[in-house]
């Protein structure tokens, strides 16, 4: 069965959420937005295109920073409305220097932080 992105379900803004996970380690790097158009770019280039809000426009992952996301497997939720993109990661994911977005934790009320930045 060959896959159509409009099937997925989008979000009023016409966007759906995608999370990054790291191939070798399962953990969970990042989560941005997509639209069809960057899925559909994502799947022909094997670099993971996001849309961004802020800038209202295409953003392939490490295209400035050189943090490159390179596809491995895409995968949808059983609702539609969710994406997994199992990614080879170069370099962090996250714009504050950290291996994941994910680096805060909230135990016992108080916020911890998980990780420092990389060098």
């Amino acid at each position: 069965m060959s896959f159509d992105p409009t099937s997925l379900i989008y979000n009023d803004a016409g966007l759906i959420p995608a999370i990054a996970q790291d191939e070798h380690t399962g953990e969970v790097l990042m989560m941005a937005w997509m639209n069809a158009e960057s899925v559909v770019r994502t799947l022909e280039t094997h670099r993971v295109t996001y849309w961004s809000r802020s800038r209202q426009s295409f953003w392939v992952k490490g295209e400035s920073s050189g943090h490159v996301q390179e596809l491995v497997d895409f995968r949808v939720d059983c609702d539609r409305d969710c994406l997994l993109v199992v990614v080879r990661q170069t370099g962090p994911a996250c714009h504050t220097n950290r291996r994941s977005c994910f680096y805060t934790s909230v135990q016992s009320g108080e916020e911890v932080e998980l990780m420092a930045p990389m060098v």
